[in-house]
């Protein structure tokens, strides 16, 4: 007898749709259209497979989400991976890697979380959607995905939420991992992982309901920036640093003292970036930094680090113990 082409499914898997491209139609001017039950009908394979289930939990383009639609997408997700089923969410592409970053920091469970998307409409020739979706459905099925947590599955690769971003507007290969690479890749259906990431505890915030900006690093800077941005109000910042983890004498200085009322978060402007510990010694240099209270996030993106901070902020936590949630990811 000849052998099953067809992975065996090791899980349950619920779709869960929230918009985006790849649930969009019309040319010249795609706009939302397919729902979940209409994805799963329009790709050849899923219709019928034994053990799926699909949800239409939000039909928008992602830029158009707000951050309870992104709360309540993921705890959608969350809830559905505490009973053992593996998750694909099916996302634009736009902020995609934000909600992936969300609900890794919430989800605690032993069932993956897939995210994944499209780059051409439903109904562009060589639409994307339907391969991208079976592949989703492969990895939040399979039992090489148990334990990793959220990922994100584009273009036959597979991405950790933390690392994933949206590198390319138009490449059916979107999103990469700058500072890991991909954690895999699918293949005729059949995922293969040859690393992964240590899981961060999850933590469980009631909302979003906080302030938190993000203030790039340029040379030249006056503060003028910052400055505009501190009379917001935040709840908290996330800041840009040159290099290594690197300012101006003054404008580290101005953070320094914002950091000891509100957490103050630091990314490296480079895509493989981080702040370094002692290898220069010049004012505003990662030493400088690293002698103050402000809270270097390792290889995170500065809109994962956003997303991070605010569930730790609307979680309740102090300083003291946001500092300790993102010294997991500065390693």
């Amino acid at each position: 007898m000849a052998a099953s082409s067809q992975p065996q499914t090791y899980r349950r898997v619920r779709i869960l749709s929230a918009g985006g491209t790849i649930g969009m139609t019309g040319g010249g001017g795609a706009t939302p259209e397919l729902d979940a039950d209409q994805l799963v009908a329009a790709v050849p394979g899923l219709a019928g497979r034994q053990g799926l289930t699909a949800e239409t939990v939000a039909n928008k383009p992602s830029a158009h989400l707000t951050l309870d639609d992104q709360l309540r997408i993921c705890r959608a997700a969350r809830d559905a991976a505490r009973r053992g089923i593996g998750v694909v969410v099916t996302h634009g592409t736009d902020v995609l890697e934000e909600t992936a970053m969300l609900a890794d920091v919430i989800h605690g469970g032993e069932a993956p979380i897939v995210f994944t998307g499209a780059i051409r409409p439903a109904s562009a020739p060589g639409a994307d959607g339907p391969a991208n979706l079976v592949d989703a459905v492969a990895v939040a099925a399979s039992e090489e995905a148990a334990g990793l947590g959220v990922l994100v599955v584009f273009g036959g690769e597979i991405h950790h939420a933390r690392c994933a971003r949206k590198t390319d507007t138009t490449s059916l290969v979107a999103f990469s991992s700058p500072q890991t690479g991909p954690l895999g890749r699918v293949t005729e259906g059949h995922p293969t992982i040859w690393s992964q990431l240590p899981r961060n505890p999850p933590l469980d915030p009631p909302d979003l309901d906080r302030r938190v900006l993000i203030v790039p690093a340029m040379s030249g800077d006056d503060g003028a920036l910052a400055r505009a941005a501190l009379d917001t109000d935040p709840h908290g910042v996330v800041i840009g640093t040159l290099g290594a983890g690197h300012l101006a004498p003054d404008i580290l200085a101005l953070w320094a003292d914002v950091a000891t009322r509100i957490p103050v978060v630091a990314y490296c402007r480079p895509e493989r970036g981080v702040v370094l510990n002692s290898t220069y010694g010049y004012a505003g240099s990662e030493i400088d930094l690293r002698g103050t209270d402000i809270i270097p996030c390792g290889f995170l993106s500065p809109q994962a680090a956003r997303m991070k901070l605010l569930a730790c902020l609307a979680s309740g936590l102090s300083i003291d113990e946001v500092r300790w949630a993102f010294r997991q990811d500065d390693g």
